[in-house]
């Protein structure tokens, strides 16, 4: 009887440790949960920015090709043996300048002798001339005697223009390039003396889609630069071809740029080209590391208070955005937010509809590019 009392005892005891492992494990796990339920998520660092409305400048963009305003390669119009070089790599010279001399030996030698025969015919005209006013010469004499002195007149001017052509001279002022001569080489008509360009003004070559032609009109500035997002080079529309071509379905352009002191644009040079257009006012910009794209369309963060567990938070809201032009760090807003509203300009990846933020803006790569692109400074 005693034992088979201790025995349910121990059987009861057992019973009661198993349900208090049960419950307490139920109440833990009913604890946990929650606490978790509970529990808000810390807020994000986040970036944000003003949307703003700005002056808008429209560009087109395009890729041109600088050449001189006035560069040419240097020739001769004559033939003949290069008797001195008098330039340098390099050089800058001035226009009028003696750049190359050919031998003009026999052509000075000859130019005596055709002088003479002018002096000769000069005087044979003047006896004749004379002789007809005092009626003792005939009109065909005087005639005659004009034509002989008309032609030694033509030899000598003919003479002359040799001896010049065998001076080449520097048609504007300018730089020249590398010699392709040596002295005492035969040169033929048209053979290559060097390159010669004036760096001081410059020509770029574009084009631009027959869809924007319209946009571009002489007069139009223009800005010019090795790198896309460096223009330092402004200048003007000079031309515009007026047609379209049809293989390419682009509008030859041609600008002028005539501030090149520092000769920092080199004739043949690849360049980024922005034409400027009006400035348009009121235009809703935001930067476009703001906007995200999305498969449902674009959209953005913008950032409102909200109270939870009786504080004030800053959360996330996404909004959808229909999104225009881009131009630098901007990009223009067509609908969806409106100007005064603050919203995620940087962070956004681990970002959720409704996540608490937090802003901090000590480092805002996009401020100075979308104030710079939007305003058109």
């Amino acid at each position: 009887m005693k034992r088979r009392l201790i025995v349910s005892l121990v059987f009861i005891l057992a019973i009661l440790l198993c349900a208090g492992l049960v419950g307490f494990n139920i109440f833990r796990d009913k604890m946990i949960t929650q606490f978790f339920a509970n529990m808000q998520p810390p807020p994000q660092t986040v970036s944000a920015a003003k949307v703003e409305a700005r002056t808008w400048t429209p560009s087109i963009s395009a890729i041109g090709t600088a050449r001189a305003a006035n560069g040419v390669e240097l020739a001769f119009e004559t033939a003949g043996i290069v008797k001195e070089i008098k330039f340098k790599a390099n050089q800058t010279v001035r226009q009028g300048d003696v750049l190359v001399q050919l031998d003009d030996s026999v052509e000075r030698a000859d130019i005596l002798d055709v002088q003479a025969a002018v002096k000769t015919a000069e005087s044979a005209y003047e006896r004749a001339k004379t002789l007809s006013t005092r009626g003792y010469g005939t009109e065909a004499n005087l005639e005659q005697a004009s034509a002989v002195l008309a032609a030694a007149r033509s030899r000598l001017a003919r003479l002359e223009a040799t001896i010049e052509q065998k001076a080449l001279k520097a048609p504007f002022s300018g730089v020249i390039g590398i010699p392709r001569i040596d002295v005492g080489q035969y040169l033929q008509p048209g053979a290559v003396i060097a390159s010669f360009q004036d760096l001081d003004s410059m020509k770029v070559d574009f084009t631009v889609p027959e869809q924007r032609a319209a946009d571009v009109k002489l007069g139009q500035e223009v800005r010019v630069g090795v790198s896309e997002s460096d223009l330092p080079f402004k200048g003007k529309i000079i031309g515009r071809d007026p047609r379209v071509d049809p293989k390419t379905r682009l509008v030859s352009v041609q600008a002028l740029i005539e501030d090149n002191k520092g000769r920092d644009i080199l004739p043949g040079q690849f360049l980024h080209v922005e034409v400027i257009l009006p400035a348009e006012p009121d235009v809703i910009t935001v930067p476009q590391t703001a906007v995200i794209t999305s498969l449902y369309g674009d959209y953005v963060y913008v950032i409102e208070q909200e109270e939870r567990n009786g504080n004030q938070v800053q959360v996330a809201r996404q909004v959808f955005v229909k999104a225009g032009r881009r131009r630098g760090g901007a990009i223009e807003i067509l609908s969806g937010i409106t100007p005064g509203q603050q919203i995620v300009a940087s962070g956004q990846n681990k970002l959720q509809a409704g996540s608490v933020v937090k802003i901090d803006n000590t480092i805002d790569v996009t401020k100075l590019d979308a104030s710079k692109f939007a305003s058109g400074q």
